[in-house]
């Protein structure tokens, strides 16, 4: 199947090797120099425009934000052929690919949303988890291609609903990170080691993601990798907040974890990665986590 690319960041560029397995693929990046290392490395294509994507069977966006899928969707809009089946694995916003869909909708093009969930590990790994919006028979389809990406791929509703759920579950995430660390720095200023604290902690109640897999190797171990920017998991967190909003929902907690998040972000800068929330902690209690 001849599969148009776009978007080869932390997630895409191995997501799309991975396809290059089993399918004839082109790849487009706004800066060429990576696609073209893409083409040396795995064999794939590189468009020789953006425009040129619109040959393909099936079109696949993993881009920053929605807005950044839409300005693709207008570019190729003109080009694009009845039956192209277009997979928007981008962590969107739900309101936004709902109009997308609509749009491409009127040229005969399919749209589904599947964000990813699992990290560039995951992604390396071809290990994802893929939500996804979209009627059954594109479900089907999609499914088809991205089982060579994930592990578990589940059809979560109509389209807009892969993305609503991912900004959810980024939510409760970054709650979890948050929480954990107070209390994880609450039990080091009573005198308990950090690696003790976490030793306890998922051996019991306590036990979670951030707890097991995120936050060791930062608070105990003071490494702080760059694996997902605090810039986009502050949007997520707005575009689950916008949710609530439109639902006229009570939702203090996830309000609380918005407004954390972007004050982090602002002391921060969008350079930092979304783990390191858990610095702000400690200042804000007069101490360090060294």
């Amino acid at each position: 199947m001849k599969i148009a690319f776009i978007g080869l960041g932390a997630m895409g560029y191995p997501m799309a090797r991975h396809l290059a397995k089993e399918h004839e693929l082109t790849v487009w990046n706004r800066t060429r120099e990576k696609a073209e290392r893409h083409a040396r490395e795995h064999g794939t294509k590189v468009a020789a425009d953006l425009a040129a994507c619109a040959a393909a069977d099936v079109i696949i966006t993993i881009l920053p934000t929605s807005k950044e899928v839409d300005e693709i969707v207008d570019q190729l809009m003109p080009s694009l052929r009845r039956g192209t089946l277009w997979i928007d694995a981008t962590s969107g916003d739900p309101n936004v690919s709902r109009e997308t869909a609509g749009r491409l909708a009127g040229k005969g093009v399919p749209f589904v949303d599947a964000p990813v969930t699992g990290a560039v590990v995951g992604a390396e790994n071809a290990t994802l988890t893929i939500m996804i919006g979209g009627t059954a028979e594109d479900f089907e389809k999609a499914r088809e291609i991205l089982k060579l990406n994930g592990k578990t791929i589940i059809h979560v509703g109509p389209v807009g609903a892969g993305h609503a759920i991912k900004v959810l579950t980024n939510s409760i995430m970054g709650a979890t990170v948050w929480i954990t660390s107070e209390c994880l720095l609450l039990a080091k200023q009573y005198g308990i080691d950090i690696k003790t604290a976490l030793a306890v902690t998922n051996a019991g109640s306590g036990r979670s993601n951030a707890s097991e897999n995120l936050l060791p190797m930062r608070l105990a171990d003071h490494k702080w990798p760059l694996v997902f920017k605090l810039a986009h998991h502050d949007k997520d967190i707005r575009i689950a907040s916008t949710i609530a909003h439109q639902q006229h929902a009570s939702t203090p907690m996830l309000a609380l974890t918005q407004h954390l998040f972007t004050s982090a972000l602002n002391q921060l800068g969008d350079q930092a990665d979304y783990i390191e929330v858990a610095k702000i902690i400690a200042p804000m209690n007069g101490t360090s986590w060294d």
